[in-house]
């Protein structure tokens, strides 16, 4: 029996009517704010900037991207402290990859903690690592509402993630331990793969590598979740890191690319933003 798909855009939707129904509700005239940096004109990061600003429209937000051209690194971080000194603006994002010669560290830690949405500033990451944090990255937020949505309990699991980054495999193996699996980190230096892999209950590919795991990595009816997006050359389709083919014929439950993690991430996001409207409104 193939693997059943796990439908993320079936349980962002959810989140964004429940997200909706709070705004319609909240008796504070000023609605969430959040404002997306754009710097350059990559395709890729216009593609994801519009999809996170008409989702944070749609559930009634107030949102803006700030798309910057030929901008220095003393100019971009001017840019940021004017918005985080904006009491209208509730949450700040610099969408990545910056362009070259842009620090992208210095970028961030210019974002306030309590706007920084995106869960990347030093402060967040830490809080996130001592097991009390405040905003999350939206993916890794993602990967575990999806999991709680779909009623699988990590406690006592073995959860295996591929990939080490501080956007997604770092902070997620923080969260997955703290909701009490047994955590393995896998990454390019890892020896044989395959025989890390497939002791997983719990299994995380976020390489962006097309087609890293296959069938042959997966423990016979272990969950998989597919971080990666990547676009496949010849065919131009959107593909994850997961060959999806192979996995299903074993896998017990997979995300599917496109439509599984990704719509989580945009919908994880404006739940950190709500939170930290909230917050400001000295209400959480």
């Amino acid at each position: 029996m193939p693997a059943r798909l796990i439908d993320g855009r079936l349980h962002a939707r959810a989140i964004r009517d429940e997200l909706k129904l709070a705004v319609e509700r909240h008796p504070n005239q000023r609605r969430p704010g959040i404002t997306v940096i754009q710097v350059g004109d990559d395709p890729a990061s216009t593609t994801y900037v519009s999809g996170k600003q008409r989702a944070a429209e749609e559930v009634g937000f107030q949102s803006a991207i700030e798309h910057l051209h030929n901008i220095s690194q003393r100019e971009l971080q001017a840019r940021i402290a004017e918005l985080a000194a904006d009491p209208a603006i509730d949450g700040i994002l610099v969408q990545m990859p910056l362009p070259d010669g842009l620090d992208p560290d210095q970028a961030l830690e210019q974002i306030p903690p309590h706007k920084d949405v995106d869960g990347l500033h030093p402060y967040n990451a830490g809080r996130l690592a001592q097991g009390n944090p405040t905003f999350i990255p939206a993916t890794p937020l993602g990967v575990l509402e999806l999991l709680r949505r779909e009623r699988i309990d990590p406690t006592g699991q073995h959860a295996v993630i591929v990939g080490r980054s501080r956007l997604v495999g770092r902070p997620l193996a923080l969260l997955l331990l703290q909701n009490h699996a047994t955590i393995t980190i896998a990454h390019s230096h890892t020896t044989d793969l395959a025989a890390i892999t497939t002791t997983a209950d719990i299994l995380v590919a976020a390489t962006g590598k097309r087609g890293l795991i296959s069938g042959d990595h997966v423990k016979p009816g272990a969950i998989v979740i597919d971080v990666g997006i990547t676009r496949d050359p010849e065919t131009g389709k959107l593909t994850g890191d997961v060959d999806r083919a192979s996995v299903e014929r074993v896998a017990g439950a997979l995300t599917p690319v496109p439509g599984g993690v990704g719509p989580m991430t945009v919908a994880m996001l404006l739940v950190n933003t709500y939170r930290a409207y909230r917050q400001h409104l000295g209400q959480a």
